[in-house]
């Protein structure tokens, strides 16, 4: 008696468990992209190289998190850079079948990219969609996380400066935890 009480409960158990498990080959590359990315969680340190050359973050020591958060649906980032009390904060999450990061940018604005596995699955390239808020002290316009290992992986940021002039500033990070 009991049994036929709890059957509905079991199948529905059984029915949700097979719905969340898909092998690799069943995700979509929005998936597999987002996945690759929760693999760099933790903190890195690393320093940061500009083009054209900001002589005032040139070379300085940067510390990146990358914390998963909201039951596996959103990676965190944040940056911070000697000499700041903070630095922006970047959201990375599946919206249906894109993958997308909104950047909380110190420029007042939150720029919004698209992102995209390359064929090797090391790189996650990001690609400006949208943006909310104002451009007049400019924005970030693109973004590249590569993964070299588990302990080292390197992000590119492009950030556009007023009249449409790009700043890229590249950082080789290291695992501390």
């Amino acid at each position: 008696m009991k049994f036929r009480r709890l059957m509905p409960l079991v199948v529905l158990l059984f029915l949700s468990t097979m719905a969340f498990a898909q092998t690799d080959g069943q995700k979509s590359d929005a998936q597999r992209s987002f996945d690759k990315l929760k693999t760099v969680a933790g903190s890195w340190e690393g320093r940061v190289t500009t083009f054209p050359q900001q002589s005032d973050i040139e070379g300085t020591l940067t510390h990146v998190s990358l914390r998963v958060t909201s039951m596996g649906n959103a990676l965190v980032h944040e940056m911070t850079g000697t000499g700041r009390p903070d630095d922006p904060i970047t959201m990375l999450y599946l919206d249906g079948d894109r993958l997308l990061l909104t950047h909380y940018c110190d420029a007042g604005n939150r720029p919004r990219m698209t992102g995209k596995m390359s064929p090797d699955g090391k790189t996650v390239e990001f690609d400006f969609l949208d943006l909310a808020g104002g451009t007049e002290y400019g924005h970030m316009h693109h973004a590249v996380f590569t993964v070299i290992d588990a302990n080292h992986h390197t992000e590119d940021w492009t950030y556009m400066m007023p009249g449409d002039k790009p700043v890229r500033a590249h950082f080789d990070l290291q695992r501390t935890k």
